[in-house]
């Protein structure tokens, strides 16, 4: 088979091809999740959910932030105590991670296939860019912005199902997505601002009585939370001196903090990848003399290059969409949009909501803040690849293998050997020992 024959080939496949990776994907998702090291949010987390199943103890509220307390609510103790009733393994709540976040992919699978209906090219590059991405794949760990993916496809989807209609399920879902992220993680206002540009933009049609059902249910949800603020308003407050220091609108203030969200939305579209990732990969696994230290020096060269490069790339993409989508930008509620359209105001909604989140935040937010917009921050990159690439790609199908093997490589030198997960760490067993020394049996 010649290499055109074999190219037609590949590309008539795409769709095997598509689920292959997706299987691969979560293969290093559990390998990941395997190999992570118990310290910090992993041990908040375990103690709260353990201890609603061990010992019947629901805590009403999340892990401490950075300024501002601890999260609202109880779901971070449910979506790790919950599947214990299951199966009463310290794998079950990964395992339950591990589907949210393939249903939280999946939404977003659903939309970009919409988008680009028949595209190969747009669904492989989605695949690449987001579900084997290290930038996605080195969150697979038992902490609560890893469950925000769902959060994040959740909104999407519904969202996309919302632009030409008042739908009542799909208002209630895309509300309740919000809800969900709100006790997971503080930088739930993302979405709230991202739903208000568009629906400001007149491409998000609400069900009033939708929005009514799904803030209720909220409500509902938070009061054991709210009762327990009452009686310990502490909850909602860092005893530490300078955290106190902060308020909102701080991070405008300081410039500095919305600057660096540009940067990540720029790195996310990119291979520049977290430091956690990089700096600390230092190849002690390998056990040749000398070779660890001359790795780890080549590997953050390399990788320093790689994302330089790629950061350009994103920036062209982004500026490229933009272009694109600018004639488009000015609030227009009666008139409908194309598909592609609606992708890329999306995501310069995304990217401005990150903006107003990053000047109103107390803090200097870090990646892991911004996870929620991970997703729509490569939608301006698909776009890119698939305007200019695609007739080149159709042609060509190895510059695809390569990138997957080049993202599986990273994986895997990430997986052994980084600041959160390492070759010698065994998840189930420091799970065990924790779980007997600082919960005890199971009494119920």
């Amino acid at each position: 088979m010649n290499s055109t024959e074999w190219t037609r080939k590949f590309w008539e496949q795409s769709d095997r091809i598509f689920w292959a990776g997706l299987v691969l994907g979560l293969g290093l998702s559990w390998w990941y999740a395997t190999n992570q090291i118990v310290e910090g949010d992993q041990t908040q987390m375990i103690h709260k959910g353990y201890l609603g199943a061990y010992q019947g103890v629901w805590m009403s509220f999340g892990n401490a932030a950075s300024v501002v307390g601890n999260v609202p609510g109880s779901v971070l103790a449910w979506v790790v105590g919950g599947p214990l009733f299951v199966w009463d393994s310290p794998y079950a709540p990964m395992l339950f991670l591990l589907l949210l976040r393939l249903a939280g992919f999946l939404m977003l699978d659903a939309v970009v296939r919409r988008v680009f209906p028949g595209s190969g090219l747009a669904r492989l590059s989605f695949l690449l860019l987001c579900w084997l991405n290290p930038w996605f794949l080195f969150d697979s760990l038992l902490y609560n912005p890893a469950y925000l993916i769902f959060c994040a496809g959740l909104h999407c989807w519904t969202a996309w199902h919302m632009q030409h209609e008042r739908r009542l399920l799909m208002t209630v879902l895309h509300v309740l997505s919000i809800g969900l992220a709100m006790q997971l993680h503080f930088s739930w206002p993302v979405l709230v601002f991202l739903s208000a540009l568009m629906f400001y933009r007149g491409v998000l049609k609400v069900s009033w009585v939708g929005v009514l059902i799904a803030t209720a249910l909220i409500v509902v949800s938070l009061v054991p939370y709210l009762m327990q603020l009452w009686a310990d308003p502490s909850l909602a407050h860092n005893p530490d001196p300078d955290a106190r220091k902060r308020f909102i609108g701080w991070g405008a203030l300081n410039v500095y903090p919305v600057l660096k969200a540009v940067l990540y939305w720029l790195r996310y579209g990119s291979w520049a990848f977290p430091s956690k990732l990089v700096n600390d990969t230092e190849f002690l696994w390998v056990g040749v003399q000398f070779l660890p230290v001359i790795l780890e020096n080549l590997w953050k060269i390399f990788m320093g290059l790689i994302g330089a490069v790629t950061v350009i790339i994103a920036a062209v993409a982004n500026l490229t969409a933009l272009s694109h989508i600018r004639p488009r930008l000015k609030r227009s509620a009666g008139t409908p949009v194309e598909p592609l359209d609606w992708m890329l105001l999306y995501s310069t909604a995304a990217f401005i909501a990150a903006l107003i989140s990053a000047g109103l935040a107390p803090i200097v937010f870090n990646y892991w803040h911004l996870t929620l917009i991970f997703p729509f921050a490569l939608f301006p990159v698909i776009f890119w690849v698939t305007r200019y690439l695609g007739r080149s790609a159709q042609r060509e199908a190895r510059p695809v293998l390569a990138v997957a093997a080049f993202l599986v490589f990273i994986n895997v030198v990430a997986i052994n050997d980084s600041e959160k997960f390492s070759y010698a760490a065994d998840y189930a067993q420091q799970t065990i020992e924790y779980v007997e020394r600082e919960v005890g049996p199971r009494v119920r």
